[in-house]
């Protein structure tokens, strides 16, 4: 016959499951929404091209030649209007605006999430020490990203608080990003942020696939 201990311990322990069952909920969230970050900087970029592309040299004579060969009213207007079409213009201006609220909207719904995380791993961390008061409390832990690579699957709070740091450590990359993006950056700059974005160089995959199987 099972004791009200043993009833209790395993009430926690499936509250516990339950919780890390939402802290990787949370995660995918995270990962949704750095891949339609990573679309609206894609934007971002191309509504830069457009807006800070050179206009055509008028200086060039092979330019000159295909002017004068092809004059009629729509290139004249086309020439006069410093070589862009005006509702090009207007799009990528459009394009523009709306990337720059979408990455901010995505930083702002990413850092809810993230603290939503960081709820639930004090919530299971606390949990834990009920049961033997031998780990410390998260708040009081310095994650360095070499430790992640001595992670156990064993130790159910400590992989969640791997992950944490690594998504926390992703989100404020994101923030820098974001914060940086100016309409006269360089296109040389922009590049590299959308690789740094994409690229997701403080995520380890293992340790998050490892934590799913935990859950399948």
């Amino acid at each position: 016959m099972e004791s009200n201990e043993d009833q209790s311990l395993s009430e926690l322990e499936e509250e516990i499951f339950q919780k890390f069952r939402a802290f990787m909920t949370g995660i995918a969230k995270i990962d949704e929404l750095g891949i339609a970050g990573s679309r609206l900087l894609s934007g971002f970029q191309q509504a830069i091209e457009f807006i800070g592309r050179p206009p055509i040299d008028m200086n060039s004579k092979l330019v000159d030649k295909i002017i004068v060969a092809n004059e009629t009213k729509r290139v004249k207007a086309y020439i006069n209007s410093g070589c862009r079409k005006l509702n090009e213009s207007i799009q990528s201006l459009t394009n523009f605006h709306s990337c720059t609220q979408g990455l901010c909207n995505h930083i702002r719904k990413a850092k809810e999430i993230l603290n939503e995380l960081e709820g639930v791993l004090g919530d299971v961390t606390s949990a834990i020490q009920t049961t033997d008061g031998k780990l410390l409390a998260f708040s009081g832990l310095d994650f360095d990203v070499e430790l992640i690579e001595q992670a156990t699957y064993n130790d159910l709070a400590m992989v969640m608080a791997f992950i944490y740091s690594m998504v926390k450590q992703e989100y404020l990359m994101q923030e820098k990003i974001v914060s940086a993006l100016d309409l006269k950056m360089s296109l040389e700059e922009l590049e590299s942020y959308c690789q740094m974005w994409s690229l997701r160089p403080f995520i380890n995959d293992e340790i998050v696939h490892g934590a799913w199987e935990h859950i399948h």
